[in-house]
């Protein structure tokens, strides 16, 4: 499984972005896709997963009522919009993906949000 992810940059605080993720080969097997980051200095974190079955979500703290995850299963595509991005956001986005019992990570899109 190759995943790709796309839609970083950079934003003034208070603004929005939305980061897509395509997964691509052996995909049929997948059961939950997500978001992790890493800002410098710190260890990655998770910020948000959906399951490709039901649809539940799980959400961060820090980004609950601001970010918001979803997928087109159709199209083996992630998406987290993000809204009321803060500084605090600013970090290097993983697309994260699990399935057949294995985990895949993408190479990661820079998010910088400026104040």
């Amino acid at each position: 499984v190759q995943l790709v992810e796309s839609g970083g940059g950079l934003v003034q605080a208070g603004g929005s972005l939305r980061l897509s993720c395509a997964a691509s080969g052996s995909t049929f097997r997948i059961n939950a896709m997500g978001w992790y980051r890493q800002a410098p200095g710190n260890q990655r974190e998770l910020v948000a997963v959906i399951s490709t079955g039901d649809g539940s979500t799980y959400y961060a703290d820090s980004v609950k009522g601001r970010f918001t995850i979803s997928r087109d299963n159709a199209k083996n595509t992630m998406y987290l919009q993000m809204n009321g991005l803060k500084p605090e956001d600013t970090a290097v986005y993983y697309c994260w993906l699990r399935g057949g019992g294995m985990e895949y990570w993408g190479k990661g899109t820079l998010v910088t949000v400026s104040s």
